[in-house]
């Protein structure tokens, strides 16, 4: 199926028969990856006295309960209400779900023994050009990506100088194939998070903060992909909390 779509007085073909996921799903395989120092995620029949809901062992039906966190297992997309004291949702943020995409590769440079994503990297790459979403993948794109354990390793992150030229480029969706924006341990300044919502005060919470924009992490982008726009459908789980799993599409447009 194709169709036509414009963006920025310009036109483009869009065909939904070959899409690209970048996600990284939730398993109970012991693969998965994982952050912020949490276990495996959890997916297990449920058990009432000597009934397993699971066809091998006997139910009619398969009935697990699962066990995650959205931040540390598998990609997710999240609003601003997870740096704020009052309380705002995914689910009432994300209210559109498809987006001119440009997909960019960055090799964060070493500062100060950080692995740093700089304001520079971000603008050569984008070359003047004004996305509604911004997917970052980091070099070396190597598979362990989808299995790694992040925690205490300390991964590259985005300076806030390049969180704050991506928000003012006016890119309202960020996907990253790392598991923060930020630096693992920063002391709670979440300078990227900040920067990227417009966020002043998470405990005042400043009127021009950006309700409607999103920081996806821990997606994967395969080297088969070339950088380049494309057309992002992303969707994310209903979820009333300030994260959820999701599932972003990248669609080739031509």
């Amino acid at each position: 199926m194709q169709t036509s779509i414009q963006h920025n007085n310009k036109s483009f073909k869009v065909d939904f028969s070959s899409p690209i996921d970048i996600s990284l799903p939730i398993t109970a395989d012991g693969k998965n990856p994982i952050a912020w120092y949490l276990g495996q995620p959890e997916i297990s029949p449920v058990t009432m006295g000597d009934w397993t809901g699971q066809v091998a062992k006997g139910s009619s039906t398969n009935f697990n309960n699962i066990a995650f966190n959205p931040h540390a297992h598998g990609t997710h997309t999240e609003c601003l209400g997870h740096i704020t004291r009052d309380f705002f949702s995914i689910n009432g943020a994300l209210k559109t779900f498809f987006f001119v995409a440009e997909l960019i590769s960055v090799t964060p440079e070493d500062k100060d023994g950080d692995l740093v994503i700089t304001k520079a990297h971000v603008e050569t790459a984008l070359k003047n050009k004004e996305p509604e979403a911004l997917v970052i993948r980091t070099l070396p794109n190597t598979e362990d990506k989808k299995h790694k354990n992040y925690s205490h390793s300390n991964p590259p992150y985005l300076e806030e100088a390049a969180a704050r030229f991506i928000r003012e480029t006016g890119i309202s969706h960020l996907l990253i194939d790392l598991p923060s924006v930020d630096r693992e341990e920063d002391g709670g300044a979440l300078l990227a998070h900040k920067a990227f919502w417009n966020v002043k005060n998470t405990h005042n919470l400043n009127a021009d903060a950006r309700h409607n924009a999103t920081i996806t992490e821990l997606v994967f982008v395969p080297d088969t992909v070339q950088d380049g726009t494309y057309l992002l459908n992303l969707q994310i789980a209903s979820f009333d909390n300030d994260a959820s799993p999701s599932k972003p599409v990248l669609y080739q447009l031509f």
